[in-house]
């Protein structure tokens, strides 16, 4: 229904369509392609930029609000995973934290067209890469962390739960990318519907739905970063070296 308004309305976004490349065979979506290098490319220049010019001085606002997410994420691992059990995961939930950030709030940067500048974590592709991503690395570190004893989870409470347990660990990384996914793709229907509305007034509720849409991509992206932490944590089974939590 809302891709039948949005395609008569013109001008505005198709839900699930994008411009695609086709190469040896492939089809690509452009525009998440674009969108996602961008955001790459953004962060990129944040951490180079944060490396040259961090002091134990005076630190600058952006140094000091890297520093708080690297704490708080610090904080969440040792509670969680322990760092001496999976140092990794710090820098990884940071990573995840910031990309997926910027690549939520990327269709407010300036742009010279009218064309709506998606942000890629609209594209289920991306999100569900990043899910598969991420917890075949879970896995890995269980498997490492607990040997054999790992698999062990998946007869508790009692063996009869196996094939339930087996299910609920395969659909973890499909469950963490369609959230994502979902709450993101939702904004850009939105700013699609209010797009349709006449210019004099559309400005007022778009550009609410755009605060309200930056505050649901850092969200997003913080439950993103938390639920890989946990993840590990359980996969680790909560310990490290010196006790369990």
């Amino acid at each position: 229904m809302i891709a039948h308004v949005l395609a008569e309305g013109g001008g505005g976004v198709s839900v699930g369509e994008h411009p695609q490349w086709h190469i040896l065979g492939l089809t690509i979506n452009a525009d998440t392609v674009i969108s996602t290098s961008i955001a790459a490319v953004i962060v990129l220049a944040f951490g180079l930029y944060l490396a040259a010019k961090a002091t134990s001085k005076v630190p600058s606002t952006l140094q000091i609000a890297f520093e708080a997410v690297t704490e708080q994420v610090e904080r969440q691992v040792e509670t969680n995973v322990g760092i001496r059990t999976a140092p990794f995961v710090v820098p990884l939930a940071i990573s995840l934290f910031f990309f997926i950030l910027i690549a939520n709030w990327i269709s407010i940067l300036p742009h010279a067209t009218e064309e709506y500048v998606r942000p890629p974590t609209a594209d289920v592709n991306l999100t569900f890469a990043m899910s598969v991503f991420v917890m075949i690395m879970v896995w890995a570190t269980g498997i490492r962390v607990q040997g054999k004893h790992y698999f062990g989870h998946f007869v508790q409470p009692y063996k009869a739960m196996l094939p339930l347990n087996i299910i609920e660990e395969l659909v973890k990384p499909v469950t963490l990318s369609l959230r994502l996914f979902g709450n993101i793709l939702a904004g850009t229907v939105m700013v699609s519907v209010l797009a349709l509305m006449p210019a004099a007034v559309s400005w007022l509720p778009t550009s609410a739905w755009k605060l309200f849409d930056l505050f649901i991509g850092m969200l997003q992206a913080l439950i993103f970063a938390l639920l890989t932490i946990i993840y590990f944590g359980m996969a680790a089974g909560g310990q490290e070296g010196e006790g369990a939590h």
